[in-house]
């Protein structure tokens, strides 16, 4: 088995524009996808917040789309790809949203 972990890329939806019963509906939705993968998920991760992003001359340039992460355990690149379908982050249809999926290397 190894480790792949999956970054969440698109537009964030600030939290204060989440109303209760639309964040309870999101909530069952991960929580679902989570009981879904059961003991493949090795950390379920976390939003990210504020961002910067600094380039190589110390220029400070326009942050990714990235809004989190998640760890899984897989066989194989092919097998973490497998654990996304029907994941809450890949619902909307409209191509705005996108899991980056990459292998963690030991070192």
């Amino acid at each position: 088995m190894a480790k792949f972990i999956y970054l969440y890329r698109g537009p964030a939806t600030p939290m204060e524009d989440i109303t209760p019963e639309v964040g309870e509906q999101l909530q069952k939705a991960w929580t679902d996808w989570g009981n879904k993968v059961g003991a493949s998920l090795v950390d379920f991760g976390s939003p990210f917040g504020p961002r910067v992003a600094v380039a190589d001359d110390g220029s400070e340039v326009a942050p990714s789309e990235q809004n989190g992460y998640t760890i899984v355990d897989a066989a194989d690149l092919a097998a973490a790809r497998g654990l996304v379908e029907g994941h809450p982050f890949l619902t909307e249809g409209k191509g705005r949203f996108a899991i980056d999926i990459y292998e963690l290397v030991p070192m």
